[in-house]
């Protein structure tokens, strides 16, 4: 059941209307007056999406035991798309072209025949479509949380999102926002009074004379989202040089690794992208020679332990996405009580990444970053000097 098994894959949004506060038979109805097969949201392109209960692909039985966990609601969206196979379509209308051109005595069609071909292929695929021979499914979860009224995607897909959020608004009245890297760094530095720090963030200059001013994945300057990039950047640097244990904003210790697979790319678009495999791809010369010519982190493999908790994952520097999430196994013995303890394991995890965040967006606003910045440059040009050496 998406969130409740297995490895999780998420992008978090901030839902735009106020915090249900306990969710109920009204939001089931809800969900089921649009679920998948019922009254569905259909586009131009024949998609048609509806929501489903989460056990199985064509699961519409909402239930309390089942969808509402913790004070979390959780169902997934299913998108049905009618694609009939091209080369199918191609051999009908041959079929029924030949046919037609018998009749000439050139034995050659003409224009007419070959609408005519075209309108009858089309014709013969919408009649076996009807049995959904052409029909593929495919569901993504979602997981509400009342307690911070955030909503849990199981998809990055820009398209998938734009779906959902369209059944969403017509299911609830109302939408949601993506909290990607800039939007979730406001939010943090609001509770510790840097805002302004935020808002007068530019990209870092880790090598003066190289670095750009934009960075070409970045699409709304004022997102701010490059600041994901500078958080693995910066995560690098503390780890190889202030050790594995950082501690964070809220007093607690967390010990840190890169691990498995680390993504770099040049913000200018020209010398294109690396992604690195290894249990530590940060210690890799390539991957540090990629650091030293601009490349920066847009995704890197992490393991995390904090509080007796250990995660692994892997980040998606922007949208600070998570990917494979492994959560701790639950303890507990009943169904009902694991899956209780799998929903505040995902908090935890959520947890655990936003201290982190926020111990560098508390450097990056701070009046100090120069001097790290400072420190982080020097870090590139030793990484040069030994390897010229």
């Amino acid at each position: 059941m998406g969130f409740f098994s297995g490895r999780v894959s998420f992008a978090r949004f901030r839902v735009t209307g106020p915090s249900p506060g306990l969710f109920g038979p009204d939001h089931l109805d809800r969900l089921s007056a649009h679920a998948a097969g019922k009254q569905r949201v259909a586009r131009s392109d024949g998609i048609e999406v509806g929501w489903t209960a989460g056990e199985h692909i064509l699961d519409t039985e909402f239930d309390l035991a089942k969808n509402v966990v913790n004070d979390t609601l959780h169902f997934s969206l299913r998108v049905d798309t009618h694609k009939v196979p091209a080369d199918l379509l191609r051999a009908y209308a041959a079929i029924e072209l030949a046919a037609l051109a018998k009749k000439n005595p050139t034995g050659l069609p003409s224009n007419r025949q070959r609408r005519e071909a075209k309108e009858a292929a089309l014709q013969r695929v919408e009649a076996e479509g009807k049995d959904g021979r052409f029909l593929k499914r495919r569901a993504y979860p979602a997981l509400w949380d009342a307690q911070s009224n955030e909503l849990l995607i199981g998809t990055n897909a820009v398209t998938v999102i734009d779906r959902l959020h369209t059944l969403f608004e017509h299911t609830f009245g109302y939408g949601f926002e993506p909290l990607t890297a800039g939007p979730l760094a406001f939010r943090l530095a609001e509770e510790r009074g840097q805002a302004r720090g935020v808002d007068d963030a530019r990209p870092s200059p880790f090598l003066p004379g190289t670095s750009p001013d934009e960075l070409a994945w970045v699409v709304d300057d004022n997102s701010r989202d490059f600041l994901g990039n500078e958080f693995l950047l910066w995560l690098w640097y503390v780890l190889e040089n202030e050790g594995d244990s950082i501690r964070l904003t809220d007093g607690s210790e967390l010990a840190a690794m890169l691990a498995n697979t680390l993504q770099l790319e040049c913000p200018r678009a020209q010398t294109g992208k690396e992604t690195i495999t290894h249990e530590a791809p940060s210690r890799l010369p390539e991957a540090r020679r990629a650091i030293q010519s601009g490349k920066l982190p847009r995704k890197a493999g992490l393991m995390l332990v904090r509080q007796e908790s250990q995660y692994e994952l892997t980040l998606q520097a922007e949208l600070l996405a998570v990917g494979g999430g492994k959560l701790p196994a639950p303890e507990a013995s009943e169904e009902r009580a694991r899956l209780e303890e799998r929903v505040t394991q995902l908090r935890q995890l959520i947890e655990t990444l936003d201290l982190l965040y926020d111990t560098f967006g508390a450097r990056r606003a701070s009046d100090d970053w120069g001097k790290e910045l400072a420190k982080i440059q020097a870090w590139l040009r030793r990484e040069e000097r030994a390897r010229v050496a």
